[in-house]
């Protein structure tokens, strides 16, 4: 048990206030262990009791939780409540989850990114659902007469074992409501734990699999106009003129106008990335009425001058250089080759240079990594109503609270009088952390006087950012006579983003280290990409490890156990980020699960293991090549993310991750011709077929008692170098370029 002040910051965390009845409308969702008719049986409260902004207590013994976070496919939803109604001490069967709106009073950090959620809501949700327990402990034992001390909770009932006195958390939440939050609150001791560590059915399955209004492209209301906006067919190009009118004689069409986005006076900050703001809108009756019109509508492009764009990055001022032109990709990469020749130093340990002059042998690789697409299943939509002074939307984005300021600055409406619902995302991977189509859909109704739905297209999603940037990186390793590593360079750069993390394994597990990075200028806009940057840099990294473990002549994970130990035992330089320990540990643990140590005939392997957000993941994949055609049969996952709250979940998250990561290593590539991209729709771009998913996929957790951290992403990046080992293993060549497709079809 551990002591935990209920004042987070400067103001109070929790607020408190008694709520009776207050016309709320409420959904009942299924939930693992509920009874189908469970709402019927106990009766819908007359009263709901507020005890803090994640709970609300029915005076039936009924329970909200609210879970504050974007829901995304990630499970929050589920999970977030689970820690509340775990310090609480509720029946989960008596709970009801219902998604919270945008409130930045009541809840902190209301967004998806950097696998997050659980880690930085872990102590808050805790505290929540604590401080509620505390409070209704004193309702009773101010109504029962009776010490604090002598109060106890289980499963949503308040005991005093002295007297046999037993009353339902309903019973005392109106009393409970009015008290005073305390000061401080004692959470449990994880070995307490009765609801975290259980696995607890997505709270939305059956609307999901049932087909009830969940995402933003269900979200309808009385009088709405559909739009659609035309954005130029190049990066580099601005609006000239458009000529629309046979679109406007068309069935159904309201109006089409020029619109800006974004003001060009307006200072970005870091998730304001867009690249068109110079929009064409179609409005209408319904979207295939707009779609049509859409179609009819001939615009004439221009090419856009050079610029530079003042940027806000989370108070670090920066200057966005936004260059003239229409890109093509041979040209990108013969600036990236030129880039690559005047690197910054990011990290220097020891003497390199010297070193790599008088090594026994050296081992130099290049390695490439395509521009990417998010491709989420459900288009980029939005609902928006502008009413004079007062703003509502709703649909699916992953940083409403950031976002709002951007709303806020562009219609000149105070952010309190701006509403944001959040709809369950239908795909997110970071594409929907930049919601310029809200603030379009917003325009757009101003302008309108009307509620609007904006919907793109797959074609405008894919054709207008934001993208994954393109990488690139050359590693050099240097051997001494006894095949001992001595020094390690890696120089890294990307068009238009640096994708290093220099103090990354394998720095300060190597005596001389020199890490450089670069970035190319360009007007493709990029932007978070599932393990922004590490989805490129373990896949490099662990690949060429691999490389030189094999000149080394040692085992591919006795290798890196090696270096880890170095790491541990004498730590080379500073601000290594990550722990020694931590990372051998699921190297270890993978080796066993895959029983590593026995091959068999036909079935080749590959390794990896790479630390980002907080936490430790290492895989071994195996594969064989039949009839000409990659088969993947297994996955071992092997995951620190310290204590799991919901482990079937968390083994979902693992497993989406690596079949995620396969099809992008195999397949995921877009190129640009004067400004371009090559591809616009499915048929196109070539996403990962169910018959070509693993077998089966392994996942295991270590289990050392440390606070959650980050899971939507770790499991990503290391599977890309782990299929690229395996690759090696399977055809005898090694795999440098992706996607590993256009290797393996030459």
């Amino acid at each position: 048990m551990s002591n935990q002040s209920t004042k987070l910051d400067r103001r109070s965390f929790l607020k408190v206030s008694a709520l009776a009845g207050g016309g709320m409308m409420l959904s009942f969702n299924w939930l693992a262990g509920c009874k189908r008719n469970a709402e019927e049986a106990l009766g819908m409260p007359e009263d709901w009791f507020r005890m803090n902004g994640y709970i609300r207590i029915g005076d039936n013994g009924l329970i909200i939780l609210m879970s504050p976070n974007p829901e995304g496919g990630q499970n929050v939803k589920t999970s977030m409540p689970m820690i509340l109604a775990e310090e609480l001490d509720a029946d989960w069967t008596k709970v009801i989850v219902e998604q919270a709106p945008l409130d930045t009073d009541n809840f902190t950090r209301q967004f998806i990114g950097g696998s997050q959620a659980i880690r930085t809501g872990w102590t808050p949700l805790r505290t929540a659902g604590a401080t509620a327990r505390q409070m209704l402990m004193r309702a009773a034992a101010q109504t029962w007469n009776v010490p604090v001390s002598e109060i106890t909770t289980e499963q949503g009932f308040i005991l005093h074992q002295p007297s046999n006195k037993k009353a339902h958390f309903g019973e005392m939440a109106n009393l409970a409501a009015t008290l005073p939050v305390p000061e401080e609150v004692d959470l449990k001791a994880s070995q307490d734990f009765k609801i975290i560590g259980t696995s607890k059915k997505n709270v939305d399955l059956n609307k999901i699999v049932t087909g009830k209004p969940l995402f933003g492209m269900d979200y309808k209301k009385e009088g709405m106009l559909y739009a659609m906006i035309i954005h130029p067919p190049a990066f580099g190009n601005k609006l000239k003129s458009f000529d629309d009118s046979q679109a406007r004689s068309m069935p159904g069409v309201r109006d089409i106008f020029q619109f800006k986005s974004l003001r060009d006076d307006y200072k970005r900050t870091f998730f304001d990335t867009v690249q068109f703001t110079d929009l064409i809108a179609i409005v209408g009756d319904s979207t295939w009425q707009v779609l049509q019109a859409k179609k009819s509508i001939k615009a004439d492009w221009e090419i856009q001058e050079g610029y530079e764009e003042q940027r806000d990055m989370f108070g670090r001022e920066a200057v966005r250089v936004v260059p003239k032109g229409l890109e093509n990709t041979d040209a990108q990469e013969m600036a990236m080759k030129q880039a690559a020749q005047k690197p910054q130093t990011q990290r220097k340990d020891g003497d390199p240079e010297a070193v790599f002059s008088t090594a026994a042998k050296v081992i130099e690789r290049t390695y490439t990594g395509p521009f990417l697409a998010h491709n989420c299943m459900e288009p980029m939509n939005f609902f928006a109503h502008v009413e004079e002074d007062k703003v509502t939307c709703a649909g699916p984005l992953q940083k409403p609270e950031l976002t709002e300021h951007a709303l806020s600055s562009r219609l000149g409406i105070p952010v309190e009088n701006i509403e944001i619902e959040m709809t369950r995302l239908g795909g997110g991977y970071g594409r929907r952390s930049y919601a310029h189509w809200l603030i379009e859909a917003a325009v757009i109704s101003q302008k309108m006087n009307a509620p609007v739905k904006l919907v793109y297209t797959r074609e405008d999603d894919m054709t207008g950012g934001v993208y994954r940037s393109r990488y690139q990186a050359t590693y050099r390793a240097a051997l001494n006579k006894n095949n001992q590593l001595i020094a390690f360079h890696v120089n890294a750069g990307g068009l238009p983003e640096n994708p290093l993390y220099a103090n990354r394994f394998p720095a300060g597990a190597v005596d001389n280290y020199l890490a450089e990075g670069w970035e190319v200028p360009s007007n493709i806009t990029t932007g978070s990409f599932r393990a922004p940057r590490s989805n490129f840099m373990a896949c490099v990294e662990q690949s060429f490890l691999d490389e030189v473990a094999e000149e080394a002549g040692k085992d591919p994970i006795d290798f890196r156990l090696e270096l880890l130990a170095k790491a541990k035992a004498n730590p080379v330089g500073e601000g290594n980020d990550y722990d020694p320990d931590r990372y051998a540990k699921v190297l270890e643990l993978v080796r066993e699960k895959a029983n590593w140590a026995n091959s068999t005939p036909g079935v080749s392997r590959g390794v990896s293991a790479y630390f980002c957000h907080n936490s430790y993941a290492a895989q071994v994949l195996e594969m064989k090549i039949v009839d000409g055609q990659v088969q993947i049969d297994k996955v071992t996952n092997a995951i620190d993310c310290g204590l799991v709250v919901n482990p079937d979940a968390a083994k979902n998250l693992c497993e989406g991750a690596v079949i995620d990561g396969i099809g992008t290593a195999m397949y995921g590539e877009l190129t640009f011709e004067n400004g371009v991209v090559s591809k616009s729709n499915f048929d196109q771009y070539r996403q990962i077929r169910m018959k070509e998913a693993p077998k089966s996929i392994e996942t295991y957790f270590v289990e050392n008692g440390e606070d959650p951290s980050g899971l939507g992403e770790p499991a990503y990046p290391p599977v890309f170098a782990a299929l690229a080992n395996a690759l090696y293993k399977a055809t005898g060549n090694r795999f440098y370029d992706q996607p590993f497709s256009r290797q393996l079809n030459s």
